[in-house]
């Protein structure tokens, strides 16, 4: 087994699957079954879920929310998924926590560092909700962030492609893939991996980040065993 712990990055809209909006339950049960492979491996797992399915504070704004306001709003989507993704490993018998970056005592414990990693030690999935609890920061960030927090040896970003491209490979079908890329090239290519601030905090805490397709069964378990799959960015 080639990482011990490690945080998993979904996107919101990854939950919705096919549908326009919300959550696609036969999908989050899909990624739970995933999350309890490598947990019965014995890999220790922390995750954050965007919540680009539900409100994203960006596209409030658009709409005449102040961005404070619609960042707040944003961030409680967030929990909304993390709430999804706990009843559905709970239902297959997985130990979960749910730590939130803002109080909500009757759903969820408030993020303690120290507490989050005991969780992790003992076996428990790790859901980070919330973001980073401040507004102008995405869930990007807050996954890069909770990851250097726990030590984590890796952030996997599941996404709805195998991995980063020249271009979108969904627009451009001459894009192709790169099987591993550094940083810096990333940064001087201008490829659209994670925001910035995520970007930065991963570079100079030297946490490599692997892009890969999450709705390709078996994926995670092959990755933490060490195989190739996706793009490996690293220092």
């Amino acid at each position: 087994m080639k990482y011990k712990r490690i945080l998993l990055k979904l996107s919101g809209e990854a939950l919705m699957g096919s549908r326009q909006y919300g959550i696609d339950p036969a999908l989050v049960s899909q990624y739970a079954h995933e999350i309890k492979s490598i947990v019965q491996m014995g890999v220790e797992v922390a995750v954050v879920i965007g919540g680009g399915n539900i409100f994203r504070g960006i596209q409030g704004s658009e709409g005449g929310i102040d961005r404070v306001h619609g960042d707040y709003m944003g961030m409680l989507a967030t929990v909304i998924n993390a709430m999804a993704l706990q009843a559905a490993l709970e239902n297959l018998d997985v130990n979960t926590r749910l730590m939130s970056a803002i109080k909500m005592e009757q759903i969820c414990e408030p993020f303690i560092r120290r507490r989050a990693v005991r969780h992790l030690e003992k076996g428990r999935v790790v859901i980070f909700g919330a973001g980073t609890g401040n507004p102008y920061f995405t869930t990007d960030t807050a996954a890069t962030l909770r990851a250097i927090e726990v030590e984590a040896n890796v952030i996997l970003k599941g996404t709805r492609v195998d991995g980063i491209y020249t271009a979108d490979p969904e627009k451009d079908p001459n894009a192709s893939k790169y099987d591993t890329i550094s940083f810096t090239e990333v940064y001087e290519k201008g490829l659209n991996v994670m925001d910035l601030t995520a970007f930065t905090l991963c570079r100079e805490n030297k946490l490599p980040l692997i892009v890969f397709d999450m709705n390709k069964t078996g994926n995670l378990g092959r990755i933490v065993n060490g195989e190739a799959i996706g793009t490996l960015v690293e220092a």
